[in-house]
């Protein structure tokens, strides 16, 4: 992976697992993690969250066949 998208990456990836955790909290508890966060701030707040976690998860799909070595054939063996 180029290093400038590293960076990019990153922050995708953090995005969805805070998309996981809400679904595993929703699940569980029938609340949503962006109200625990965010308490009773307005609906704009977790929209914003929403959207930011949609936009990563679908530039991760996009971008996990190029970026994946579990995906790449031969590519497992090589080091990081």
């Amino acid at each position: 992976m180029m290093q400038g998208h590293k960076g990019l990456h990153l922050v995708t990836v953090t995005l969805m697992w805070i998309g996981g955790l809400n679904w595993l909290v929703y699940g569980l508890a029938g609340s949503e993690l962006g109200q625990w966060v965010f308490g009773s701030m307005t609906a704009t707040g977790s929209k914003v969250v929403y959207i930011l976690v949609g936009l990563a998860t679908v530039y991760e799909i996009l971008m996990h066949g190029k970026h994946c070595r579990m995906c790449k054939p031969g590519e497992m063996a090589k080091p990081m």
